[in-house]
């Protein structure tokens, strides 16, 4: 049982994701050594991995949001709806993307086609999780945390209608 009164197994858990996200910050700081890094985190889900990655990259960077709905329950719309935009331009700008899951890929390449009108320099992707078994389009993660199954996760800022993101492991309710 987990705080939330709901019984979790847990899938990462915290220590798995502590040290993930400190290989990811160390390869993104090399990658991206000499540049000023634009790193936008997708909201809502994005939060708290985000804030984890950045302290985790050595660099100066400054850092925005976008607001993105696409999911209902459990289950993915399908519509992607920008609720939040950034606060300033990307153009001629490095920007890394930061997302929670990509699982259909259709929310980041709405998001890919919608930043690349704004002509930014480059713009890769940084995301916690993968499922490939439910991708419908084909994304280029450049920074990937874990690849997991097709199961439904909450914590680590996941939630499920708004709720267990603040668990600090990656889980999977039990139905």
């Amino acid at each position: 049982m987990s705080r939330t009164g709901q019984p979790i197994d847990v899938l990462l858990a915290e220590a798995d994701l502590r040290a993930r996200v400190a290989e990811m910050g160390a390869a993104i700081t090399r990658d991206y050594a000499g540049k000023h890094l634009v790193v936008i985190g997708v909201l809502k889900g994005s939060f708290i991995f985000l804030a984890d990655l950045v302290r985790a990259i050595d660099l100066p960077l400054s850092v925005d949001f976008i607001g993105i709905s696409s999911y209902q329950g459990t289950r993915s719309t399908g519509v992607v709806q920008i609720t939040s935009d950034l606060t300033r331009p990307i153009e001629g700008k490095d920007v890394l993307l930061v997302e929670d899951i990509v699982d259909t890929g259709l929310t980041m390449k709405y998001l890919l086609e919608n930043l690349g009108t704004r002509r930014p320099a480059s713009i890769r992707i940084a995301a916690l999780l993968e499922k490939p078994a439910r991708a419908q389009v084909k994304i280029d993660v450049h920074y990937r945390g874990f690849v997991i199954g097709d199961e439904f996760v909450v914590g680590y800022g996941l939630d499920w209608d708004g709720k267990m993101r603040n668990l600090p492991f990656v889980g999977v309710p039990r139905t």
